[in-house]
This record gives structure tokens, C-alpha cells and sequence, in this order.
């Protein structure tokens, strides 16, 4: 009992062990799975850190694997240390079901140098491999870290335990071993495995699906495992993402919605008893965005959505077409982007692509997301812009995109047949001083073949722009040296041919001129953050030491126009940093000679110049530092100057097919021999054209490419050219020609499906012709059927086996009071539509309705923006009585069954009629009902909607008469499809008698011509081109507009040359006669016929003819006019066919006149052949009313004699007359001056010497003289002044200021309009040049308007004063007070006389004066001596008598009297003083003084 017990436990415990066994793998499988698929910047080996607890025991040996929190997690047995590992896997019944491939091992730098070498290979397409690649290796770098071992005893019972397992093991496999052996019994059939057909490496988008495939061969028939970065890939498990196929020995895995993280290797295994096989292939997923590589706790921009799991439904909408812009210009692009459902501050990622590459914002781009839509916007257009712009749209529930091409056309070329500017320069293998400089040829090269490029650089912060190389490069790669290190340049490129230089290229980005190693550093950044420490190092020991050599010196580019050197830095280099020298030697002799003598070099490049071609030349680098030159490299060998590259073949054959209404897809092969293709170039010209248009201004790698904006009806060829750094290619050959026409696809749904009539058996059904007919006419429709009982249908049935061609159909064969429905289907050229929504269930049995059912056939033509033509068929059924007329109802789409409206209240009998007066921009519905005797119908099926918006591009018809006088009407069509044709119609029935009207079509273009237009022709003609969305016009013809086409119809049947100006005739000089006349507008092939009198003249001694085409004037000259000219004048014109004829007639007293005026003109032609007169005598008055009489002669000479007279006698050079003569710039002039009577006479001139002689006579008497007179009054009004006015004490006056007056110059006064006479008040006169009018007292009776009157020799010239108002108020105060300062000033007191100014008196006499005093009233009167008042007294006396006489008599007066004296007189209006000076002198004194004078002069 306790044995078997025992064995119980036993079988349990092996059972919980095999159980907890499949545990394990199946933990390894989901974590292998797990870590291939969900890996990111952490790998699961960094979560879970695996540490190894070894124990120690002395009864044996175990292996625990514990998890970093200690937990125990598996316990397995170790190997024995010699055994073989097997590659069997077992399921739980020990039975084998696959096989195990080794893990691959090797050190962590073969797996770098392998990861490096495959970098190199994809790290155009696999930059996020590489990521993959670093990840990888530190991952496995941080798991061997984390590893850390520990020894630990094990219990006996353990240890037996795993030693009965590996016996149950090794059993297994000996009973395996066995069965194998029996079932191959002949081992020389067994082969091991071999791969036929290897996977291979793909590169593919996110989100796509891809497969490996294999093919294996071997046997025992292997077994195909495949491992993702050596870790198993088990598909049962996850089925979502792996699906593996194995038939036939044909293997493959597909991989699906491809992730970034499915970058990997992956590796086909392939295992029998014989051996195994591996094969490995590369797979790379590439991202639209570029950035760091997304962890597994970072959102995941595809995956789960972490709000809730909502799951995001992206449309795109709005959407922007194929644009072209042009260089220079900005353009933009958008959408509007629907995400359902909407989560408040949840935002998409919405990136922008241009050929596969995510832009990013700058100068040139900028992107904008508002929360609906998203614009990009590309600012100066440049050629490097055109590409297919993608929108991306990324939503945590996966992504949308939407696509399409821009173009950018070149900018206008500077000068005519200049290449246009280059594009896509870019800088590469940038050093301390020497870059390499790449562009891309442009697709025109202007008007003869591109000679080669100047580059020109530009340091960055400057403007200054020199030119790099002084001739031009042929090459589109250039070495740019002498660059200076730590400085940043920019670059550009221009293209020559013979007609010039292009513009400029758009600038390369900043590159900047340091070494690669510092450049990476930079890029890195800081390798630790600054501490504050500055550490100190002891000297490298190195510094001093002169350099190696340098290795591996060769030869990178050879072109005839320069060689490029490159070479690795020695490895011993010293501290400093090395510059190099650059030798070569010719080849066959042995003489080193250095390139750059001038300064070493500091790049590990040189670029060599001025080489000769096919020379051959070996070249070596030594290393330079402060220590000295160090040895020279070893040479490159023999190399010859020459172009390494050839240019590119032309390309393979070029097809064509069609596209869409203004594209065209074009494929050609690719070109055979050609290295570094940069890519192709198409052009397309119009057939039968010479002129080639580029359809890419950017190259395009690819071998198919869709050229857009091409006009739709027109014929193409298309050719290809390639292009490399080396130049273009030949072009390839011409495509066929090919008609721009969209692309046919099946037609749309019919809609609409109704029963129209109905009988026991037969239904008669219509529908809507589809929206869409996909490009061609459809041919007809095919109607299904089914039965329905109850809520039972039954299968679809066909009723019609050939199309029907009509929107209606008579459904036979049914039976009566059954139920159907019916379906229908539309077929074209293309194929046949998907079926229509099935009709309502229709029951069979036979109508009593006696109003006509609903019309058939609703649809809509010419449709405007204010406008629309419907047009209709009858109903099936007409009801008891014939239909008799039709009423249309219209509303706006949306609206209900209420706003329908009736567009006409009479009924109308047409089975068409215009609906005007409609919005531009909104859409409308319509619906029709018939109507017969008994009344008005049902209404049709509703027809829209359909929007009232003028289709872009829409032509209408044009009437046009024709050079030969035919009648047409002309419709253009621009969006012709295949099959199209233009179907003209009269009153909208399609015109089938060709007897009034023929049609002719040609392209894009009909015209219906009219054979003899009549009244027959009256109507309303339209013209439809069928496969295309209705594109329609029509033209009413009304009786009026038919005359006037037949009236210009008649004049181009016979047309007259129309004449600017009718026959006119002039007289020439020396009395010649020039008839002419001019044309419109004539052709160079217009001829004249000159006719006089009906008969024929031609050019001769008579007569002389011009005519010149371009100006259409038409000459005849004759030299005089005889009397046998008399007559009329005729030109007869013939231009094609066109005829023109314009005459004078020259008859009785005209041609008489004529005659005298062309003798009269010969005459003056001989009098000026000697000294004349240009001008006769004349006179003129100047500013200054000086009278000069004038002449103006020609034609003399210093000895030709000029003789004045007046009345007759000559005025000598004596006379003072002759003084007033004067003669310049050919005009005599005679000085009259100031006119008067006396210089009235005959004046005259005389001029005389041997050629002839001349004469001219002024009268300067009686009518001359008054002549004169006028002009010189007229001179003398028009100088007056205006009126103005001055107060007097007197009174007021008004007065005008002339240049001159003379008294035969008539003035008069006005007042109020009334001449005014002279008086005591009122006086008139002049004063020198001012002519004045005196109010003398004036009052107020005196305002009033007041007039100037000055003849001017014929009416005369008023001046106006207006004396009223404030002009009288401030004239009348300034009289007022004048007059009272005038009355003031009159008897002012005021000595008078009387009084001496010095008085000598001899002492002791006395002195008496008297002064007269005027005053009133009588003035006071004082006297003063020296400014003090005297009085009188018995010295003094003072007298004043009769009130005008004051006397002082000074008795015995002495020399104190002497001083000044002052007699003071004083009223009311004032006072003054007479001043006198009184001297008294001793006669003794005086004596003695006159004595010392006499003695002074002794």
C-alpha cells in the first residue's frame, strides 16, 4: 500500500514537473514574442534583471534562476558538462514537433562590426535600423552587467530527482534515434537541408504588409522555423501579426501592419536528421516622421488608445488638387479633417511629406494644424519644392493620408535663350578648408546646350558673393578649397550657354568649415555637464614629434577639369594637430614636384587644378607639423586626367495611356548604362508642334510618372531624356500620340426605380439614368426582378437578356396580383454598374386611374448660376385622353413637401422649358406632372439635387460669319472624354436633315453651319457633348438677329475696302496738286487704278502715283493744273476680293479757283528763290504800349539791301527815324514808341540784290492808323488795375492804374449802371497813368456799385467797385476823420513869420520884434529865454495886439540878454514855437579879436 502510495506521489510530481515545464516555454515563447514585437528603447532584459544564484553542496550541483525581488521562478537540471545539445522540441506527449536553431553568440564588437557594415549598406532607407542596432548592443551589454552569479547548496532529494529526469530524457531520445533509423533505412537518399531560394531583404512603410519567401530542399523533408533577431517567432500564438505557409517545400512568412519595431533580422532555419540550414534576411521599416524611436511606455502613435478605448475615425476632406505655382511666388496647400469622436483637448499628429520626407518648418515651409484643418505653406517657390506633398494625419487608432503632386514652373529667364537656374545644391565631405559642392542640371537648357556652372560662395552674415571657379565646370560636383576654418559659407550655382547666364540656384544650407571629427563632437553636445573644475594634465609626451605618413592616398574624383585626392591622417601625429603638402609627378619620370608650395593644406582633401588632359600624373602627401615634414605617402599609381564619368544612355521606349480629363501617364524604360543617375526628365509638345515643354522641373527617379495641365482634347507625344553629374542624355524616342481624354470607368447606380403603368401582366417601370456615366455613353440597362410574399423574397431573376437603351421598361410575362420588386443595373463600354436600391414592392394588376401617370425622363441642361433648361419625356401611360401640356414645381433642396413652388401658372405644352431668376451657388429640386382632360397627374420622380454654379471653363454658342459670307454656329467643349461627341438639336430634338443644317467637328470643337438661312431656320438651337457632366448651350435665333447676320453676311460676300478718309486734295508747294487718300486697313496685296475722265493714267512726266500698304495712304501728284484737267478725279482699289473706289470732281468755278490758288503758290515758290518776305509788314503793340511795326524776311544775304521808306521818302541812316530800325534773327523792327498823329504815313520796306527783289507796305493812315489805335487801347484797358478806393479830407476816391494813357483813350463812369456827369461832387479825370473819380462830401446817398468804363477798341473793359457794406463804413470814418485833423490842422495856432532866427545887437541898444500869430480861436501867447517864461517889466515888454501881432522890446540891452528866445503860441487845436537866437557883442572886443586873426595869418 505504501509502495504504491509512493508511486503515486512520484507520477504526480513528474506530472506538476512536465506541467510547470510547458509553463516555462510557453512563458520564453510569449517573451521572446513579446520582445520582437513590442521592443523599443528598453528591452525586456532591462526590466526583468536576471541575477544566477549558484549553490554549493557536497551531494551535488543545482541551478536556480531568481528574479531581482528574490523570487524563485523556475528550477531545472543542469547538463551534464559533455553533452550534446539537441535541436528537437517536444510537445506533452514527448513527442517531436519542431526543432531549436542555436542562438547566435559572438562578442559584442562582431556584433558592432556586423551592425556597422549592414549601416553602410542601407543607411539611405535604414536610419532607424540603425537605432534598432545601438539599442540592441547596449541592451546586451546592460543584461550581462546586471548578471552576477552565486553558489548555493542543493538538498539529495533535488539532486535525484533531476538525475531520474535526464535518464527519462536520454531514453526519449535513444527510442527517437531508433524510430528514425527505421523509417530511413537507406541513408544515401538523405541530403540535408539547402536553400534554392533565399529570403530576401525588404524595405517597406509602416503599416503595410510584406512576405519573406523561401524555397528548401532536402531529405527527410525539413522543418522551416523562423526566428526574429534569433528569437522563435510562434505564429499560433499571435495570429494577428505572423502568418506562416509551408507547401510543396515552398515557405513563407507574412508579417502584418508592418511597425518600426518589426526592424530586425530575420533568419529562415530549416532542420532534418541530416543537418540544418539557415538564410537571413534584412527587413526595414521606414517611418514618415523621423525622431527617437518610441519605447514601450511611451504612446504609441498606432496602437492602443488610452482614452478609453475609443477608437478614432479619420476623414480627410476639402481636399487640395495638383497645383502649380511658379518660382517665386507662395502657395498653399490644405485640408479639412474630420476626427470622430471628438475628445476635448485631444489633438492628432498631423505631419506634412514631400517625396517620403517629413518637412519640417523653416524659412521656405511653414505648416499650420487650426483643430479642422491643416494648411502647409511654401513661401518663394523653388524648383527643390516640386514633389508628391503628402498630409499624414496620426491618431492613437491608426493614420489617414491623402497625396498630391505640385509642380513649380521656371521664373521668367532674364534674357531670351538663357538656361534656367539650377536646382538642389546641397554641400558634402566638408573639411577645415575644402568642400564638395553637388547640384542638379536643370530641365530647359535655354536655346543651345548648358557650357558648364560657375558656383559662387557667400561667407554667412555677409552679402558679398564670389565667384569660385573662373571657367565654367561642366561636372554638376564641384570641389570648393580656400575655404576658412570655423567659418559657415552658403553657396549657389549658375548655368551657361552661349545666349548668357542663368539666374542664380536657391542657396545651399550653411555648412561650415571645421574638421569631420569636431563637427561630430559639436553635433554630440557637452559630454558631462561643467562642474566648476578645470583639471590639469601633464604635456602629451608626443608634442615635438614629426608626423607619419599618411595612408591609403587615393584618387576620389578624376575629371578632365580637376583631380581630387583623399587620404587617411597618420596614426603618429604628435599633440598639435598636422597640415599636409601635396606632391605629383608626371608620369615615366621621376620628378616630385609640390602642388601647394604657398601654404599646407589642413583636410585630409585637395582638389588639383589646372592639370593636363589625358596626361597621366601620380601624386603623395607628406604630413607637416612645428617638428618638420615627415615622410612621404606612397603613390597613388598612374593617373590619367580624364572624365571618370560617362553620360548617361538616352532611355527605353516611352508608353503612354490616359489618365484623367488633364494628365497622361507616361512610362519608358530605364536607361541601360548609366552610373550615379540623378534622375529623368520628361517633355511633351502638342503634335505637330516643334516647341517642347518640361513636364518636371525636378528629376524623377522612377521609370513611370503622370504629366498634369495638359488640355484636354489636344494630341501629345512625350520623350525622355536622363541626367547624371556627367550631363543629359540623348533623348529617348518619341511616344505614339496620344489624345487627352479621362480614363473610362463603369458607370454609377441608376436611381430611382418606380412603376409608371401597370396591367394584368406587364408593369411599365422607370428610373434615373446615374449621376456618373464614367466617362462614355451608356449603351443600355438590364432590369432584375423578384418575387416577395409576405416577408418572403425571392431570388433576382433577369428580365431583359439585351440591354434596354431607354430609362424606361415594359416588364412582361407577370402574373397578375403578385407582388415584385425590381432592381436595375447600367452598362457602358466599361462594364455594368452595381444594381440600383430595389423598388418598393409593386403589385401586378391593371390601373383605372384616368389622369396620365408621371412624365419620364427628368433631367436638366445649360445649367448657370441664374439659370437651368428642363427638359422631359411623355409619360408611359397618358390616361383616358391624350397629355395636353405639363407643370414643373421647383424648390430648394432641404426644404419640405410644403415650399414647393410652380415655376409657370399657364400650362405648358413643350416638353422643355428655361427656369431663370435662381441663386448662384444653392441647390434645387423639381418635379413634373402631366395633365389631359380629366386632369392633372401624379408628379415624376423628384430631379436633383441639382446646384444652380456656371461650371468653370463653360463655353457658350457663338454665331460667326465667315470671311465668304457663311452662317454658323460654333461650341467649344474643353473636357472632352473618350467617345464623346457633340449632338446639335433644334427646339432640343436632335437635327437629323442635313439640308438646312451641317455639322462639322473637329477636336474639342463643332460648328453647325446653316446651307441657306431662312426663316425656316427660326428657333432654338442647342448643342450637348455627350460623356460629360452635362456640359450644354443653346442659342435662340429670332427673326431680327437673322437679318442682321444676313447683312454681314452680305458684306463679307462683298466686301468694300473701308476708307479712312474720303479723296481729298492739297496744295503743294511751287503750285503742285497732291490728291490722296487713306485706308482702314488693306493688305500687302491691295492694287490701285488712277483714272482721269474715265481714262487710265499712269506714272509719267504728268503725273506721279505712291501708295504705301502699311499706313494705306494712296498719292497722285501733279505739278500744275492746266485747263484740260478740268474734270473728275477717280481711284479704283481691288484687295482680294474685296473692292474699293473714291473720286473728286474738279469742275467750273472750283477748278477755276484751284487753277488761281496753285499759279498764286507757284508764284510765291519764284518770289522766294531771292530775298522775300517770310512775314509782311505788320504791326504789334507791346506791354509797355510801344507801337513796333514788324516783318519777318528769308532768304538774304550780307549784300542783299534793306531800305525803309515813309510817304514815299527814304529814311537815311541820319535820321532819327533810323535809330528806331533794328534787325535780329531774320526780323526787322521799326520803333514807332508812344503813338501819336504825327508818326501816321505810309511806311514800307524794300529788299533788292541780284537774285530779286521784294516789297512790303503798311498804311499806317486813317483806317491803319485807327487799327493801331484800338489794339493800343485794348493794350491799355486790359492793363488797368482793379478799382480801389482812398479817403481825402475832401471826400472819397476812386481810382485805377494803367501802363500808358493817351487822351484819344475814352474812360467813362458808371453809378447803379447810369453814366455819370460831372459836377461840384462828383468829378472825373486822370492824373499821369491813374484814372480817378472824386465824391467830394459824400453821404450816404453816395453808396451803390460803382463801374470803370475803358475802351478797348471794341466793346470795352469794366472794372467794378462795390462801395457799400464795410467797404463804404471804413472809406466814410477815414473821410470823417481826415476832414476833422485837415479843420484842426487849418487853425492850429502857429507863428507865422515876423521873427528872425539870430539877432546881433551892440550892447546898450535896445531891441524890438514882432511876430505874426495865426490862431483860432485867437491863441495865447507867451515868450521864454533859454526855456524860462519872461514876464514883462521895464526891461522886458511884452506886447500882443489885434490878436495877430506879439512884439518884445528889450531896452539897452547887455550881454546877459544874450540866449535863446521862444515865442510860445496855444489854442485848442494845438501850439508852437518861433524860435530865435539874440547875440549881444561889445564893439571893443570885437576889434581886438579881429586883430589877433589878422595877426595869425602874418
Amino acid at each position: 500500500m505504501s509502495g504504491s502510495v509512493l508511486l503515486l506521489e512520484k507520477r504526480q510530481r513528474h506530472q506538476h514537473h512536465q506541467e510547470q515545464m510547458q509553463k516555462l516555454e510557453t512563458h520564453e515563447q510569449q517573451h521572446h514574442f513579446e520582445s520582437s514585437y513590442y521592443l523599443s528603447s528598453r528591452s525586456s532584459v532591462s526590466k526583468q534583471s536576471v541575477s544566477h544564484e549558484v549553490h554549493s553542496s557536497t551531494r551535488g550541483l543545482k541551478t536556480s534562476v531568481k528574479t531581482e525581488k528574490g523570487l524563485q521562478a523556475t528550477r531545472l537540471s543542469p547538463l551534464p558538462k559533455k553533452a550534446k545539445r539537441h535541436y528537437l522540441a517536444m510537445d506533452t506527449d514527448l513527442e517531436v514537433i519542431g526543432y531549436v536553431v542555436p542562438v547566435f553568440r559572438a562578442n559584442h564588437e562582431v556584433v558592432r562590426g556586423l551592425a556597422e557594415a549592414r549601416d553602410e549598406e542601407v543607411k539611405e532607407e535604414g536610419v532607424n535600423y540603425v537605432a534598432m542596432r545601438n539599442l540592441f548592443v547596449r541592451e546586451s551589454r546592460e543584461s550581462q552587467e546586471s548578471t552576477e552569479f552565486r553558489v548555493v547548496k542543493k538538498t539529495r532529494k533535488s539532486v535525484i530527482r533531476e538525475s531520474a529526469e535526464r535518464v527519462q530524457m536520454d531514453r526519449t531520445l535513444e527510442e527517437r534515434a531508433e524510430f528514425r533509423k527505421k523509417m530511413n533505412s537507406d541513408s544515401s537518399l538523405t541530403h540535408p537541408p539547402e536553400f534554392v531560394v533565399k529570403p530576401r531583404g525588404q524595405t517597406v512603410w509602416e503599416g503595410k504588409t510584406l512576405k519573406l519567401h523561401c524555397t528548401v530542399a532536402g531529405w527527410p523533408k525539413p522543418r522551416i522555423a523562423w526566428y526574429k533577431n534569433n528569437v522563435l517567432i510562434d505564429a499560433k500564438a499571435h495570429p494577428e501579426k505572423y502568418t506562416t505557409e509551408s507547401n510543396y517545400n515552398m515557405h513563407s512568412l507574412e508579417i502584418k501592419n508592418c511597425d518600426f519595431l518589426d526592424t530586425a533580422q530575420y533568419n529562415a532555419s530549416a532542420l532534418n536528421i541530416r543537418g540544418e540550414a539557415s538564410s537571413m534576411a534584412t527587413i526595414v521599416i521606414k517611418r514618415f516622421k523621423e525622431g527617437d524611436e518610441a519605447g514601450p511606455l511611451d504612446p504609441k502613435p498606432h496602437g492602443f488608445c488610452a482614452e478609453h478605448g475609443v477608437t478614432f475615425e479619420t476623414t480627410i476632406i476639402d481636399k487640395f488638387e495638383v497645383a502649380f505655382g511658379r518660382e517665386g511666388e507662395t502657395l498653399s496647400l490644405g485640408c479639412t479633417v474630420i476626427i470622430y469622436p471628438t475628445i476635448k483637448k485631444y489633438q492628432p499628429e498631423v505631419v506634412w511629406y514631400r517625396d517620403s520626407v517629413a518637412l519640417k518648418p523653416s524659412k521656405w515651409v511653414n505648416t499650420h494644424w487650426s483643430g479642422q484643418r491643416a494648411t502647409l505653406t511654401l513661401a518663394h517657390l523653388n524648383k527643390e519644392d516640386e514633389g508628391l506633398y503628402t498630409l499624414r494625419v496620426n491618431t492613437k487608432s491608426g493614420f489617414d493620408t491623402y497625396s498630391a503632386y505640385v509642380f513649380v514652373r521656371d521664373a521668367d529667364v532674364e534674357a531670351e535663350g538663357v538656361p534656367v537656374a539650377p536646382l538642389d545644391v546641397r554641400c558634402h565631405d566638408a573639411n577645415k578648408d575644402y568642400v564638395v559642392v553637388t547640384w542638379k542640371q536643370p530641365a530647359v537648357e535655354g536655346s543651345s546646350s548648358i557650357l558648364g556652372y560657375y558656383i559662387d560662395k557667400c561667407e554667412v552674415g555677409t552679402q558679398h558673393w564670389a565667384q569660385c571657379n573662373d571657367s565654367p565646370v561642366k561636372y554638376a560636383r564641384f570641389p570648393v578649397t580656400g575655404l576658412v576654418e570655423g567659418r559657415s559659407y552658403v553657396f549657389r550655382v549658375r548655368a551657361l550657354n552661349h545666349a548668357g547666364v542663368s539666374r542664380s540656384s536657391r542657396v545651399s544650407e550653411p555648412v561650415a568649415a571645421v574638421d569631420p571629427s569636431d563637427r561630430a563632437r559639436l553635433r554630440a553636445g557637452p559630454s558631462a555637464p561643467w562642474t566648476g573644475m578645470i583639471k590639469f594634465t601633464e604635456e602629451d609626451p608626443t608634442v615635438g614629434v614629426v608626423p607619419g605618413e599618411p595612408t591609403d592616398v587615393v584618387v576620389t574624383e578624376a575629371t578632365k577639369s580637376y583631380v581630387v585626392l583623399g587620404w587617411k591622417p597618420p596614426v603618429q601625429r604628435g599633440h598639435e594637430g598636422v597640415m599636409y603638402y601635396i606632391e605629383k609627378c608626371i608620369a615615366g619620370t621621376n620628378e616630385w614636384q609640390r602642388v601647394n608650395t604657398g601654404m599646407p593644406v589642413k583636410s585630409p582633401r585637395y582638389a588639383l587644378f589646372d592639370l593636363a588632359e589625358s596626361e597621366s600624373y601620380s601624386f603623395r602627401v607628406r604630413c607637416c607639423n612645428s617638428a618638420g615634414v615627415g615622410e612621404a605617402s606612397g603613390s597613388t599609381g598612374d593617373i590619367t586626367v580624364g572624365d571618370k564619368m560617362d553620360l548617361p544612355s538616352a532611355p527605353g521606349a516611352v508608353t503612354v495611356s490616359r489618365n484623367c480629363a488633364t494628365s497622361i501617364v507616361v512610362s519608358w524604360g530605364a536607361s541601360k548604362e548609366v552610373k550615379n543617375l540623378v534622375g529623368y526628365y520628361i517633355e511633351y509638345s502638342v503634335e505637330g508642334s516643334d516647341v517642347w515643354v518640361p513636364s518636371n522641373n525636378k528629376p524623377v527617379k522612377s521609370t513611370r510618372f503622370v504629366c498634369h495641365g495638359l488640355t484636354t482634347g489636344e494630341k501629345y507625344v512625350f520623350k525622355v531624356k536622363s541626367v547624371n553629374a556627367a550631363g543629359y542624355s540623348s533623348s529617348s524616342p518619341l511616344s505614339d500620340t496620344v489624345l487627352v481624354k479621362p480614363a473610362v470607368s463603369v458607370p454609377g447606380k441608376p436611381t430611382g426605380v418606380t412603376m409608371v403603368e401597370a396591367a394584368k401582366d406587364y408593369m411599365v417601370l422607370s428610373w434615373n439614368a446615374p449621376a456618373h456615366d464614367g466617362g462614355v455613353d451608356i449603351v443600355g440597362y438590364f432590369v432584375d426582378y423578384r418575387t416577395v410574399k409576405g416577408e418572403v423574397v425571392g431570388k433576382w431573376h433577369e428580365l431583359n437578356h439585351k440591354a434596354s437603351n431607354s430609362t424606361s421598361y415594359k416588364a412582361e410575362g407577370l402574373k397578375e396580383n403578385l407582388f415584385y420588386q425590381f432592381q436595375v443595373r447600367a452598362v457602358n463600354m466599361a462594364g455594368v454598374s452595381k444594381s440600383s436600391l430595389a423598388s418598393a414592392t409593386l403589385e401586378c394588376k391593371e390601373w383605372t386611374i384616368t389622369v396620365p401617370g408621371a412624365p419620364l425622363g427628368l433631367h436638366v441642361l445649360e445649367v448657370r448660376d441664374t439659370s437651368l433648361m428642363v427638359l422631359w419625356g411623355p409619360p408611359a401611360f397618358n390616361g383616358r385622353t391624350p397629355v395636353n401640356g405639363y407643370y414643373l414645381d421647383i424648390k430648394e433642396a432641404g426644404g419640405s413637401d410644403m415650399d414647393w413652388k410652380a415655376v409657370h401658372e399657364k400650362v405648358n405644352q413643350l416638353k422643355y422649358i428655361k427656369v431663370t431668376g435662381l441663386n448662384a451657388g444653392t441647390s434645387y429640386e423639381f418635379r413634373l406632372r402631366a395633365q389631359n382632360l380629366a386632369g392633372v397627374g401624379k408628379p415624376s420622380a423628384v430631379l436633383g439635387p441639382v446646384l444652380a454654379q456656371t461650371r468653370p471653363g463653360t463655353h457658350e454658342i457663338v454665331v460667326d460669319v465667315d470671311d465668304d459670307g457663311v452662317i454658323s454656329m460654333m461650341f467649344q467643349c474643353s473636357e472632352m472624354a473618350q467617345g464623346s461627341e457633340f449632338i446639335w438639336s433644334k427646339n432640343y430634338k436632335a437635327i437629323t436633315d442635313s439640308s438646312r443644317i451641317t455639322v462639322v467637328t473637329q477636336g474639342g470643337m463643332s460648328r453647325a453651319i446653316f446651307n441657306n438661312p431662312s426663316l425656316e431656320d427660326l428657333g432654338i438651337f442647342s448643342c450637348v457633348v455627350t460623356n460629360t457632366e452635362g456640359i450644354s448651350s443653346s442659342y435662340t435665333l429670332t427673326e431680327e438677329g437673322l437679318n442682321r447676320l444676313l447683312d454681314i453676311s452680305y458684306e463679307h460676300k462683298f466686301p468694300v475696302i473701308p476708307f479712312k478718309k474720303e479723296m481729298s486734295m492739297d496744295l503743294l508747294e511751287k503750285g503742285r496738286v497732291r490728291f490722296w487718300t487713306q485706308l482702314e486697313k488693306c493688305t500687302s496685296a491691295c492694287t490701285v487704278e488712277y483714272v482721269f475722265n474715265d481714262a487710265i493714267v499712269t506714272q509719267g512726266a504728268k503725273y506721279s502715283m505712291n501708295f504705301d500698304a502699311k499706313t494705306g495712304i494712296i498719292e497722285m501728284f501733279m505739278d500744275s493744273l492746266e485747263v484740260t484737267d478740268e474734270g473728275t478725279f477717280t481711284f479704283n482699289l481691288v484687295d482680294g476680293k474685296a473692292k474699293g473706289t473714291t473720286s473728286m470732281v474738279l469742275i467750273g468755278d472750283e477748278f477755276r479757283e484751284l487753277q488761281k490758288k496753285s499759279e498764286f503758290e507757284r508764284a510765291e515758290w519764284v518770289r522766294k528763290q531771292g530775298p522775300h518776305f517770310v512775314e509782311y509788314l505788320d504791326f504789334t503793340v507791346t506791354m509797355e504800349c510801344n507801337v513796333l511795326l514788324k516783318c519777318k524776311i528769308g532768304n538774304i544775304k550780307p549784300e542783299t539791301q534793306i531800305t525803309w521808306y515813309k510817304d514815299k521818302l527814304e529814311i537815311e541812316a541820319d535820321d532819327d527815324d533810323a535809330k528806331k530800325i533794328e534787325m535780329k534773327d531774320g526780323v526787322l523792327t521799326f520803333n514807332i514808341g508812344k503813338i501819336s498823329k504825327k508818326d501816321a504815313g505810309i511806311y514800307e520796306v524794300k529788299l533788292r540784290d541780284e537774285r530779286g527783289k521784294d516789297t512790303s507796305t503798311f498804311n499806317l493812315t486813317d483806317a491803319g492808323y485807327q487799327m493801331v489805335m484800338n489794339e493800343l487801347f485794348r493794350v491799355i484797358a486790359n492793363s488797368s488795375t482793379s478799382v480801389k478806393i482812398v479817403s481825402t479830407e475832401h471826400g472819397l476816391v476812386l481810382f485805377s492804374d494803367v501802363t500808358y494813357y493817351t487822351e484819344e483813350l475814352r474812360v467813362g463812369w458808371l453809378y447803379k449802371e447810369s453814366k455819370i456827369t460831372s459836377s461840384a461832387r462828383l468829378e472825373s479825370g486822370v492824373t499821369g497813368e491813374q484814372l480817378w473819380l472824386k465824391i467830394n462830401e459824400p453821404t450816404e446817398k453816395d453808396k451803390g456799385k460803382y463801374t470803370m468804363d475803358i475802351f478797348d477798341g471794341k466793346d470795352g473793359v469794366k472794372r467794378v467797385f462795390d462801395l457799400s457794406g464795410q467797404a463804404w463804413q471804413e472809406a466814410f470814418e477815414e473821410f470823417q476823420r481826415l476832414k476833422a485833423a485837415a479843420i484842426a490842422e487849418r487853425n492850429r495856432a502857429r507863428v507865422v513869420g515876423g521873427l528872425p532866427d539870430v539877432v546881433a545887437i551892440q550892447e546898450g541898444k535896445s531891441l524890438n520884434l514882432t511876430g505874426n500869430v495865426w490862431g483860432d480861436p485867437v491863441p495865447q501867447v507867451s515868450w521864454s529865454k533859454n526855456d524860462r517864461e519872461l514876464l514883462s517889466d521895464d526891461h522886458y515888454t511884452l506886447k500882443f495886439e489885434h490878436g495877430k501881432f506879439a512884439s518884445i522890446t528889450i531896452a539897452a540891452v547887455t550881454t546877459a540878454d544874450s540866449g535863446k528866445y521862444a515865442l510860445l503860441v496855444q489854442n485848442k487845436y494845438g501850439k508852437e514855437a518861433g524860435e530865435f537866437t539874440v547875440s549881444v557883442y561889445i564893439p571893443e572886443e570885437e576889434d581886438k579879436k579881429a586883430d589877433k586873426k589878422a595877426d595869425k595869418k602874418e
